[in-house]
Order: C-alpha cells, then structure tokens, then sequence
C-alpha cells in the first residue's frame, strides 16, 4: 500500500472514510435521543411511537441510498457522486438538527439517511478501483479500519456536544465532518471503470 507508490492516496482516503464515519455514528446513534427528548433537554419532545416511525422512515431512505449509489456514480462517475452525496448530507443535516416540526422532520429525514448513508456503498468500489489485484483487499481494510477508530470516539464526542451545546450544534459538527471527508477527495483521483478487469 506504501510500497507501491500510492501512500497519498491511502492516507486521503483513511481521512475520508474516518470524517465519513466519525458524522455517520454520530448522527445516527443520537437521532432516537434528538427525537424523543424533551425540549427542556434540546430534543423534539416526540413520543416514543412517533420517534419510531420517524426513524423507520429514515432506515428506508438509507436502504434507497446504499441500491441507488452504483446507478448514479455509472452515470456521473464515482468521485463526483462521492462527493455530491457527502455535501448534499452535510447541507441536509444542519438544516434537520434546527427543524423541530414532525412533518418536516418526517419528510427529511429518509433525505438524510439517503445522501448521509448511500455514500458507503460507493467506499467499496471506490478502493476496489484504485488498488492492484496484489495489494486491493489489504488496502481496502487498512482505510476503512482506520476510519472505524474516529467512529469510535463519535458517539461520545456528539453526545457530549448535545448534553453541553445542544443538539443543532451537535449535529453541525457532524455536518462539518461531512464537509471535511468531501475536501479530502482532492487528495484522491477520480478511480478508473474497468481497473478491477485490468488487474
């Protein structure tokens, strides 16, 4: 992986995936408290049932953005799409931590997980693309590991951040980590169709 040449953009895409997953858990592990809390605490004050659904809506948004990714990066090419994905969930994500209306919250949340969520699908071909035969799969579990430790502290950092600052504040961090991983694709060349054929 550093033998061969390609430390750059192991290293770039490590930072991606860490910033990718560091918002994702962040997010996602605090929604459930977001939604239900009361406001007094900085949630929504929503029912338990009520939360439910609204997250059960979500995971449907989320399960369109894992089948549709492929569909779109054949179309508009991978590192495009990434980064499109990455940006359209930063934007979405700060706009529903200030939202405290159900409908609204309702009718973006399945967005969110669509564009916060699809993405990781595309992690996949995007190191399958950019590695030799020789070096792909130890290359593609040494970025998204690596990516797995940030994800670690995520719950901790974002759950601290509502307790102190509340959750708009929270969530936009999360959303500026969405921002980040989206700046580290300078770092990464648009990876080849075909390369897995080649090698």
């Amino acid at each position: 992986v550093v033998a061969d040449g390609r430390l750059r953009l192991t290293v770039a895409l490590a930072l991606m995936n860490a910033c990718c997953l560091f918002a994702w858990w962040g997010f996602n592990s605090w929604i459930p408290a977001f939604l239900s809390l009361p406001p007094a605490q900085g949630g929504v004050g929503l029912p338990a049932r009520t939360m439910a659904w609204l997250v059960v809506f979500m995971q449907v948004g989320m399960w369109c953005g894992y089948v549709t990714f492929g569909l779109v990066a054949d179309t508009l090419g991978r590192k495009r799409t990434y980064v499109a994905y990455l940006l359209t969930a930063a934007l979405l994500l700060a706009v529903y931590a200030q939202v405290r209306q159900p409908l609204v919250l309702l009718l973006l949340g399945p967005l969110v997980a669509f564009f916060g969520t699809g993405y990781f699908t595309g992690f996949g071909i995007v190191t399958a693309e950019s590695y030799p035969t020789m070096i792909r799969a130890t290359a593609q579990g040494l970025t998204y590991n690596t990516g797995r430790l940030a994800s670690a502290a995520a719950p901790f950092v974002v759950g601290s951040l509502a307790d102190q600052r509340g959750f708009a504040t929270a969530f936009t961090v999360t959303a500026a980590a969405f921002v980040l991983a989206a700046l580290f694709w300078f770092a990464i060349p648009e990876p080849r169709r075909g390369a897995l054929r080649e090698t």
